[in-house]
């Protein structure tokens, strides 16, 4: 499982989110260009120093891998049951992943119209799922015994499965009244594993 932190580590995941926050809303005003870093420290009620601690630039406070869950997720894969099917250990844990994110529905669709409005932030947007891709790609090799440098199926497998969350993510926050995330992800993995049959006709 996905493991609760401590009160120290919870302050500062706070402190992030926090500044994440503040950083989509007034580039959502104002747009990224005339928004400094100041301005978001200030938003958010922190130092520059402080903001500095968390992300490099005002960038990364809008798109950008979290590290604490790029590491929870990895430790969260590896304690799948040995035995556990690769593509079956992914399913579960972003299924979890998916649940805990249901809270933040409007915040995640706020960095989606965000990244939208600005070009500069999508190769930003794919570089941040391309470090949750590695993460994966890393022990589906492990767990398969393959090789990612030479073989096929780690990467492959772990690409499905992030874009399997992406397009269930991407739906979950552009319609209206989404049923769960965690259901929709549950569905993305089922018709993975169906080999993706068209739909009957509604």
């Amino acid at each position: 499982m996905i493991e609760a932190v401590g009160r120290r580590e919870r302050k500062k995941l706070e402190t992030r989110f926090a500044l994440r926050r503040a950083a989509l809303r007034l580039v959502a005003e104002n747009g990224l260009d005339r928004v400094t870093v100041a301005d978001i420290a200030d938003a958010a009620d922190v130092s520059v120093r402080t903001f500095f601690n968390h992300f490099p630039c005002k960038e990364d406070a809008l798109v950008g891998a979290d590290l604490h869950r790029l590491q929870k997720l990895r430790a969260a894969l590896t304690e799948q049951p040995p035995d556990r099917a690769p593509i079956a250990a992914l399913r579960a844990v972003i299924i979890e992943l998916a649940a805990k994110l249901s809270d933040y529905r409007e915040d995640l669709l706020a960095e989606m119209r965000v990244v939208q409005a600005n070009p500069a932030l999508r190769a930003r947007e794919m570089s941040e799922f391309a470090q949750y891709e590695r993460e994966l790609v890393a022990e589906v090799a492990r767990r398969s015994g393959t090789d990612p440098a030479r073989d096929l199926y780690p990467l492959l497998t772990a690409r499905v499965a992030v874009s399997a969350f992406r397009a269930a993510l991407t739906l979950w926050c552009t319609i209206d009244d989404p049923p769960a995330l965690s259901n929709l992800v549950g569905e993305a993995f089922d018709l993975l594993e169906q080999g993706l049959p068209p739909p009957q006709s509604r």
